[in-house]
């Protein structure tokens, strides 16, 4: 027992546990990674990928709220390095750590995995709205509400993610593989 410390999560892990842990995210960003690269682009802006936010959601849904925020906000800052759209600093921080982070909140629902999903998918797009309201609002055709504006286009790309995602969580849910790492 003497080798379980508390993580910076404020979580206590043996250190091979902390090891393995750190391994899955590595991992599950990588794959999530790969998997936004693999895309078809819309044309006003936005994409819809083969996936990218299952790995994430996964590994909230394995390991909780706080290892799938924490993974999130990874996946956030490399997005961030590989497709890198950043016209102010806060809007940074929107669109990618905070946007990415709130994936992580699937982790709360645990047992009941499409509450999680929609709940996660939702919290990254009210963060992406608000930047847009913000940020973009500008780019919204003349008398346009920017909160419609900014609904619609990230509503554009929000919901077939959505959706994508929903039908892999719950084939991996409804093929037990889901469950039997959680």
């Amino acid at each position: 027992m003497g080798n379980i410390k508390e993580s910076a999560l404020g979580l206590k892990f043996s250190n091979r546990a902390r090891t393995q842990i750190f391994a899955e995210v590595a991992v599950f960003v990588a794959l999530s990674t790969v998997l936004s690269l693999i895309k078809v682009s819309l044309p006003q802006g936005g994409s819809i990928t083969a996936g990218s936010m299952v790995p994430m959601l996964w590994i909230a849904l394995r390991r909780g709220p706080k290892i799938g925020i924490f993974a999130g906000i990874v996946y956030g800052f490399v997005q961030l390095a590989v497709l890198p759209q950043v016209y102010y600093p806060t809007q940074m921080l929107l669109d990618y750590p905070l946007a990415f982070g709130c994936i992580g909140l699937a982790g709360f629902f645990k047992k009941e995995p499409i509450i999680g999903v929609i709940v996660a998918v939702m919290g990254r797009f009210i963060m992406h709205l608000i930047s847009g309201v913000i940020f973009f609002a500008e780019f919204a055709p003349a008398g346009m509400n920017p909160w419609l504006y900014s609904s619609l286009y990230n509503g554009s790309y929000m919901i077939p993610e959505l959706g994508i995602s929903l039908f892999f969580i719950c084939l991996l849910w409804k093929s037990k593989v889901l469950r039997v790492y959680m």
